[in-house]
């Protein structure tokens, strides 16, 4: 029993070091959370990029088309926003894996940050379609008509007057959609898109590394402040009003 003791007392201070060591320096951390930042930040830049093209373009579509637009087409208009209340309602789990061969097909693989940038991007674009058009049907008429009585053509209504009138919006529903997509990559990385998700659910909760899920976490909320930041910057610069 006293040699029993005398083991259990010798042995405290190593495992204590070896806490202290597993939390100050974690190879599985200080490894693998710089290309995690990347991984993710590649994920939202190029999701997020492609989102906002394809899904301002759909948002005018649908202005143009609808019952406030110079092409008003009911049958056009309620096709595409249909496709937009599907794309918004699926959930984005279930995306991933329902589209997972058309993301082998465009990509080669469904593993990885590349990979992910396919379902994200497909996900994002009617909801920030929907978005969009918000923002855009908000626009004063009167400015529209008076464009309209100066002679601007259709063209000209919806990039000089529409989209400049309500830029600012615009770019706030952009960063709406950025953390959005944020928040999505990290659960891509539960099934392979890389990433601080994958870094959280593989090293911080499969091998039980505190240490590694508190500082997904922490970066994560990080670059959710720093998107917001940048995007009240941008939006208050284009405010014209």
């Amino acid at each position: 029993m006293t040699a029993l003791t005398t083991l259990t007392v010798t042995a405290l201070p190593v495992l204590a070091g070896a806490e202290k060591e597993r939390w100050l320096d974690n190879k599985y951390l200080t490894e693998n959370v710089g290309p995690a930042i990347v991984e993710t930040l590649l994920m939202v830049l190029v999701s997020g990029s492609l989102t906002i093209i394809f899904g301002l373009l759909l948002g005018l579509a649908l202005v143009t088309t609808g019952k406030r637009g110079e092409h008003r087409n009911w049958a056009v208009y309620g096709v595409l926003s249909q496709i937009v209340n599907l794309g918004r309602s699926m959930p984005f789990i279930v995306l991933m894996v329902a589209i997972m061969s058309l993301t082998r097909l465009l990509v080669g693989t469904s593993l990885g940050w590349q990979a992910a940038c396919v379902p994200l991007t497909i996900g994002a674009i009617p909801f920030y379609a929907r978005l969009v058009e918000t923002a855009v049907n908000d626009v004063d008429r009167g400015k529209v008509e008076a464009a309209l009585m100066m002679g601007a053509s259709t063209t000209q209504i919806t990039w000089g007057v529409l989209v400049r009138e309500a830029l600012p919006v615009l770019i706030q529903s952009a960063t709406v959609t950025l953390i959005a997509l944020l928040g999505y990559s990290a659960m891509a990385g539960t099934v392979g898109g890389g990433g601080l998700g994958n870094l959280a659910v593989q090293y911080g909760y499969e091998r039980n590394m505190g240490d590694v899920m508190i500082v997904s976490v922490v970066l994560i909320v990080l670059l959710v402040g720093i998107i917001q930041v940048i995007g009240d910057l941008l939006s208050r610069l284009v405010d014209h009003r």
